[in-house]
């Protein structure tokens, strides 16, 4: 009798298991990545598509901040021009093109600036929640508007009190529609930067203040600058929030 140590046995379901196992493997792996790659598709076309929506919202509400910016220096040149207060030659009168560029430069600078608000604030890490609805950016809007027409219409013994008095009122304006760190901040700022460019365009000759008493401009146009740069920049928080209102309940 032949001993059973002498023949090869081998089991086919043992090679059938691990082909089996192998195959499963190789489809799990196959199906994994497969997965992977739909998910990484999906991600990618979710961040282009949300990369697009952002870069949209920011054109869109540049171009906002760009026109108000535009509307309030024609508006406010004109009363001032009306008042006397600032004198252009009249070359530049004669020409759209060159009365043109001052509004478009401060509809630059208003988009910039409004674009700047919401950015320095999620920077610092302080999201503006004070007064946050179109009603109170309007009535900002008023005031600064009343601060302009101020400075144009009231008459004072001397330049010095009618600038004191407009910058309790532009201190003012910021207390009760901002009183953000960011929002003085940035209204300083402009108001420093914007007082320097029409120093430089007064001298150059494109215009003149009547009755100059700071070098060669008004001592009281930083404030207007000022107010002017917490207006906008509240004008630009509130197009970065959005419509948040909630429906009243009634």
């Amino acid at each position: 009798m032949p001993r059973l140590e002498e023949h090869c046995w081998t089991c086919s379901c043992s090679t059938s298991v691990k082909s089996k196992g192998l195959s499963s493997a190789s489809w799990i792996v196959c199906k994994t990545g497969e997965m992977m790659s739909i998910i990484t598709s999906v991600l990618s076309h979710a961040y282009g598509s949300l990369h697009s929506l952002q870069s949209a919202n920011l054109i869109r509400r540049g171009l906002v901040l760009f026109i108000v910016g535009v509307v309030l220096a024609l508006v406010l040149n004109l009363l001032q021009m009306q008042r006397k207060v600032t004198l252009f030659p009249e070359e530049v009168l004669d020409t759209l093109f060159s009365f043109s560029w001052i509004p478009l430069c401060c509809g630059t600078a208003a988009a910039v600036v409004g674009l700047l608000h919401p950015c320095l604030d999620s920077h610092l890490g302080e999201p503006h929640k004070f007064k946050r609805e179109w009603a109170s950016v309007m009535r900002c809007i008023a005031v600064f508007v009343g601060i302009n027409h101020a400075s144009a219409k009231l008459d004072f013994a001397n330049n010095v009190q009618l600038s004191l008095t407009l910058a309790a009122l532009s201190l003012g304006l910021w207390w009760t529609f901002d009183r953000s760190r960011s929002g003085f901040g940035i209204g300083l700022t402009t108001a420093l930067l914007a007082t320097l460019v029409a120093q430089l365009l007064v001298y150059n000759g494109i215009y003149q203040y009547t009755s100059p008493d700071f070098l060669y401009v008004r001592s009281w146009l930083p404030c207007i600058f000022f107010s002017g740069g917490v207006t906008v920049g509240n004008i630009g928080r509130q197009l970065a929030m959005g419509s948040t209102e909630k429906p009243h309940n009634d």
